[in-house]
């Protein structure tokens, strides 16, 4: 079996990465794409800490990430248009051109 330590420096490991694209990236996608894995990163450290707990109490750190996957996929969902719509008019993925807008 894995030891919890090695599982919360994996999921460190992944959700520094994860942000180091978001910060880093000027494409869009690949900005979601980091944010999708930050996002992971922490399920899997939910899922790390909830294996040192005994059985009933495991259950809540196994269940939240269940409840976070949801939220992401609809924050991916949103996310995605916003980007189409924002393509239509501007015809770039370029994050620094989404400054420039104004409402």
């Amino acid at each position: 079996m894995i030891e919890p330590l090695y599982i919360q420096i994996l999921a460190a490991v992944l959700f520094c990465m994860g942000i180091a694209v978001v910060i880093s990236k000027r494409n869009i996608f690949f900005a979601f794409l980091g944010l999708e894995l930050a996002i992971n990163a922490a399920n899997l450290s939910f899922i790390g800490f909830s294996k040192t707990l005994p059985a009933l109490q495991s259950i809540a750190g196994q269940i939240a990430p269940i409840f976070v996957i949801a939220i992401a996929a609809a924050e991916a969902c949103i996310g995605l248009a916003i980007v189409v719509l924002i393509f239509r008019n501007q015809e770039t993925i370029d994050s620094d051109e989404y400054s420039q807008m104004r409402g």
